[in-house]
């Protein structure tokens, strides 16, 4: 990031050391304000943001190890480098500055190549602690997944648009997979290097959404500064994606809408406007004309988001990338809890093939770590699934089935096998917890194709 975007606050009780430091660094391009104390200091970072400070030592009222021991109670992603400047300075004194969090320490008279490198240095370790908080903060997502003309059109759709800036408004029920369409468009997009960052507005209370947007310019009681730096600053240079926007309070919106128009916005309590330079997509799993119409959803934010639609298909009409999906979330758990790989027989895709999925991916996501953490043999049948899906797979659908008869075989098949699979294939203790006669188990599962592990006597 260019020294021009980077800001300095100069504290010294000196006038003429602030003027010459300021000049300094205008011809640096560093954006510098000056101040003459440490109770002022606190004050001019409780009301902006400053990526270093500038600070002697010795100052009137408070001075500047005590300054500075305040500036570290600033949050670590608002909290600026701090350099000491001394003119009556000693190892005794650096060694104290340094243990209290100071990045360097320069004593007078101060030059312009002492000042300079050292000011690069700090901005520029502040902002690689910052990539790497957000490296640390930024969950890595799979590939879209998938072979279905749906899925297919949509990886086409992207890659027609991942290149523009334009909004994009994603539409698509709960657990499709719109997060990981979002990022894939930040992936494919010319703002690849800078930051993904996400705000799920249905998971925020009311009271904290906007702080946790645009960001807050505190003072508290005690006098320490309370920031915190908003998730659209934070997307500065990168992708902001808003999850769930229909969520949204119209309180909230109206704020939004402004910085959309102005690309600016100011943080709560803060004087001035931050620049907001960040690619906006936004996700829903609500029908927002509806919610218009309903007075929940203002008509000209919706018009701001929806430059570029995507809708998300269901799991339901994609049900051939279900093996697919299946297989890899299988992979990923079998890697993830170290247990051996693990692979679904056919009955048991069969299975999964004839659910709904009111979940969608999500849920099949949730069931394949299910299997894999309970369940221990390599292959996967139908009745090693859990009990509640294989029954509504199997009975949900009703055009699955020609007839009552056939409904009634489907789910007499699932009992029984539950009941063989409780008890390791056993058909004595089978017989024993259905209330049958061992022969007349054996019939059924003759008439009902299942085969046993058993010979009967």
């Amino acid at each position: 990031m260019p020294a021009s975007e980077a800001k300095v606050l100069i504290v010294d009780d000196e006038a003429n050391i602030r003027q010459s430091l300021r000049g300094v660094l205008a011809d640096e391009n560093y954006d510098s304000t000056a101040v003459g104390t440490g109770e002022a200091c606190l004050e001019a970072l409780a009301k902006d943001a400053f990526d270093a400070v500038l600070l002697d030592i010795w100052l009137p009222g408070m001075d500047g190890l005590e300054t500075l021991q305040r500036i570290q109670e600033i949050p670590a992603e608002a909290r600026p480098a701090v350099i000491m400047i001394s003119g009556h300075g000693n190892i005794e004194t650096a060694v104290k500055a340094t243990k209290l969090g100071a990045f360097d320490f320069v004593e007078k008279p101060l030059t312009i190549e002492k000042v300079s490198v050292a000011l690069k240095n700090a901005v520029q370790q502040r902002r690689l602690d910052q990539e790497l908080q957000r490296l640390r903060e930024d969950t890595s997502s799979p590939e879209l997944i998938g072979e279905s003309v749906a899925v297919k059109a949509l990886r086409q759709q992207m890659k027609l648009m991942a290149g523009t800036n334009g909004r994009v408004l994603i539409y698509g029920e709960s657990g499709t997979g719109k997060e990981l369409v979002a990022r894939a468009l930040h992936r494919m997009s010319a703002r690849a290097d800078g930051p993904f960052v996400e705000v799920n507005c249905a998971a925020i209370p009311e009271d904290q959404i906007e702080s946790e947007l645009f960001g807050h310019r505190r003072t508290n009681l005690n006098g320490t500064a309370d920031h915190k730096i908003g998730k659209l600053q934070k997307a500065h240079g990168g992708t902001f994606f808003l999850d769930e926007v229909g969520d949204m309070s119209l309180k909230t919106q109206a704020k939004l809408l402004r910085a959309l128009d102005e690309h600016r916005f100011e943080p709560i309590g803060a004087p001035q406007s931050i620049q907001a330079d960040a690619r906006v997509v936004a996700a829903t799993n609500k029908n927002l004309e509806k919610e218009i119409e309903r007075g929940n959803f203002r008509e000209d934010l919706f018009y701001r988001l929806n430059v570029i639609p995507f809708t998300v298909p269901p799991l339901r009409d994609r049900v051939e990338d279900i093996p697919l999906l299946a297989a890899h979330f299988l992979r990923e758990f079998a890697t993830a809890y170290g247990r051996k790989p693990k692979e679904l027989s056919e009955d048991a895709l069969e299975a999964l093939r004839r659910y709904a999925w009111p979940g969608n991916v999500r849920e099949l996501r949730n069931l394949m770590e299910r299997i894999v953490i309970l369940h221990g043999p390599r292959r996967i049948e139908a009745r090693h699934l859990p009990i509640d899906s294989v029954r509504r797979a199997q009975l949900a659908r009703s055009d699955g089935f020609s007839s009552l008869h056939e409904v009634k075989e489907a789910a007499e098949r699932e009992y029984i096998l539950r009941k063989l699979d409780e008890t390791g294939g056993n058909v004595t203790r089978a017989a024993e917890l259905l209330g049958l006669e061992r022969s007349n188990l054996y019939r059924k599962m003759r008439a009902l194709g299942i085969a046993s592990r058993e010979q009967p006597q």
